[in-house]
């Protein structure tokens, strides 16, 4: 039998595949199924930094106050219905699934600033989550906010963070940041046990008949785990912090190449939306074939096999390999041609 239990955050997991946040974890039954199918952890839906706004009563106040004469400020942020959950009902589904189950399950909470996440943090530590993970979705629009500063703010929100509460915590990053070892670095330094890579921007589609901009969802594809992989296998053996790998998890295969390139854990969501909660089970039993099959006795034996320090070439991971690529790629193309 293939031992497959890890750490992450401090945690023991059973499993390398943690339910990644997503809407199917709002129901108790579902939260349950994961565990049975073998999640071995979950990361609930997320608590946005817009919904805390809103359900603040001063904000409700002062977005109402002249709406009649600035009609545009009604759709400054979104309507309290766009959101599933409000905080309250969000920590008492914390505490149910906490008493459903026996794994850990993780907070969630969606921001860029400061505002109500320490406190909302607080809230959920003492609802009873294990670990929180701060998801962090920034978007440079304004030309005069420097790389820096949008730095500066995330380790500012995440030592916040780390400082008011006592279990781990967690940061997903978004796969835009110019130095991805130096700012996993930093965040490692203001408190940070673990990283998620990366956060999945969902960029809105152009309507060119009614010209409008309009929001789109579309699941991830394997193709998505490839600059994951990149950052893990550059990041392993550079840093105490564990790393989770997300976005484009889908097969055994999947999983275990994350962890060959040096991840903690894994985690899913799409795969679960396309093939159902049961899509767990059938991956943990297709890497224990693969894994039996080379005889390995445990999936951890394979960890970082295939990291930037682990291989002997390293070229695949640097500027060599871009020429190597598109010169392979131009040999094919010729000889195709005879």
């Amino acid at each position: 039998m293939i031992d497959f239990s890890t750490q992450y955050l401090g945690l023991k997991l059973n499993g390398p595949i943690v339910v990644s946040s997503t809407p199917l974890s709002e129901s108790l039954d579902n939260v349950r199924r994961m565990e049975d199918a073998g999640a071995a952890a979950i990361v609930l839906t997320s608590l946005f930094e817009e919904q805390l706004a809103l359900e603040s009563r001063a904000l409700d106040e002062d977005l109402s106050r002249g709406t009649e004469s600035f009609a545009e400020s009604l759709d400054y942020l979104p309507e309290q219905s766009d959101y599933r959950m409000s905080h309250e009902v969000y920590l008492e589904h914390l505490r149910r699934s906490k008493s459903a189950v026996k794994i850990p399950i993780l907070g969630s909470l969606n921001g860029n600033t400061p505002g109500g996440w320490v406190r909302f943090a607080k809230d959920m530590e003492e609802a009873g989550a294990d670990a929180i993970e701060l998801n962090t979705y920034a978007l440079a629009t304004d030309r005069s906010q420097t790389s820096s500063e949008i730095e500066l703010q995330t380790l500012e929100l995440v030592e916040k963070v780390c400082q008011a509460v006592k279990v781990p915590v967690s940061v997903k990053l978004s796969q835009s940041f110019t130095s991805i070892p130096h700012l996993v670095a930093r965040l490692e330094d203001v408190g940070a046990r673990g990283v998620v890579l990366f956060n999945r921007f969902y960029q809105p589609d152009f309507d060119i008949e009614m010209l409008e901009v309009r929001p789109t969802l579309h699941f991830s594809t394997p193709s998505e785990l490839l600059p994951r992989l990149h950052w893990a296998a550059i990041l392993y053996g550079h840093t105490n912090i564990d790393v989770a790998l997300t976005g484009g998890v889908h097969s055994a295969d999947d999983v275990l190449k994350c962890i060959m390139a040096g991840g903690s854990m894994t985690m899913m969501a799409s795969a679960l939306h396309i093939h159902g909660i049961e899509h767990i089970g059938r991956v943990l039993a297709d890497m224990q074939y693969w894994l039996e099959k080379r005889e390995y006795t445990s999936l951890w034996e394979t960890r970082g096999c295939l990291s930037r320090r682990s291989v002997p070439d390293t070229s695949p991971f640097d500027r060599g390999n871009y020429i190597k690529t598109l010169s392979s790629y131009s040999l094919r193309q010729t000889m195709a041609a005879f």
